[in-house]
């Protein structure tokens, strides 16, 4: 297939969700994200429901376990999978997070990496060897955290800005996680937003989070997006231009039509940055 490259605003692609989308997609919805690891080789109802979605609307590919930044070989067998399926689907963008999740099996959970330049040399290596057997460049997602590492040589943007140029690759911008660790490690968000690489930034998420302290916020995805994490989409298509913006919603997942409407406020903010509008994400 012909690979169909993402705009406007998406929605996660989720079985809970199939039943009112297959009756009908508000017209908020522009494309689909999904976690590849939850889709290659699926056959049945599932299958058939993907292939129809496919075919009419572009879908982006976001990873949840390759683990970038972990000790162990670089999974390239699930590589080569998603290749195949991203392929099979006329899938075109691929995004991973900044991330490890894995040391001799899976951690089920997102770890940060440390800031250094060791680390900025070996993820980069990763990333362009990732890229080689997907045979197209991929976006990385800032990630949040939420204890800093002992060992350091700069900060996160500096991290986050030399990975992009070692590994000549794209960003996918988490509004919801600057907003996060900006609360939790105590900066300024909008500055942030500022000094990272207009021209790398290809994708955006946007999601909800959950309060623990006044200091401390846990990025659960479970929860409607915040006004100050509004604002600062709006600060970002101010800053950046307009890319394509996927809401999340991985726990307590409303009904479709309580969702749309933060989709929708998404298409609002976007039509307000029309002049300033990326078309679709870069390749």
């Amino acid at each position: 297939m012909t690979p169909l490259r993402p705009s406007g605003a998406g929605l996660g692609f989720r079985r809970e969700l199939l039943p009112a989308l297959k009756v009908h997609v508000p017209d908020a919805i522009d494309f689909f994200e999904l976690a590849p690891e939850n889709w290659i080789d699926m056959g049945g109802l599932y299958g058939r429901d993907l292939r129809a979605f496919t075919e009419r609307y572009p879908f982006v590919c976001h990873g949840l376990s390759l683990s970038l930044g972990g000790p162990t070989p670089l999974d390239e067998m699930l590589l080569r999978e998603t290749r195949q399926f991203m392929d099979a689907h006329g899938i075109a963008l691929y995004t991973e997070h900044l991330s490890y999740c894995s040391d001799d099996g899976h951690l089920y959970d997102l770890l940060p990496i440390p800031f250094t330049e060791e680390a900025v040399k070996y993820v980069a290596a990763r990333i362009r060897r990732a890229q080689d057997i997907l045979e197209r460049r991929i976006a990385i997602e800032n990630a949040s955290y939420y204890t800093p590492s002992p060992v350091a040589d700069m900060d996160e943007l500096g991290f986050i800005r030399a990975v992009l140029e070692e590994a000549d690759c794209d960003l996918h911008l988490d509004v919801n996680n600057v907003y996060v660790n900006s609360v939790n490690h105590r900066y300024d968000a909008v500055e942030f937003i500022r000094a990272l690489p207009t021209g790398r930034i290809v994708y955006l998420h946007m999601a909800g989070h959950y309060n623990e302290a006044d200091d401390l916020i846990v990025d659960t995805h479970g929860a409607d997006v915040i006004e100050p994490v509004w604002s600062l989409l709006d600060a970002t298509y101010r800053i950046h231009g307009v890319a394509p913006t996927l809401l999340e919603r991985d726990f307590n997942i409303p009904p479709l039509a309580e969702l749309v409407r933060e989709v929708e406020q998404i298409v609002r903010l976007q039509a307000a940055h029309a002049p300033h509008a990326k078309i679709a994400a870069a390749s």
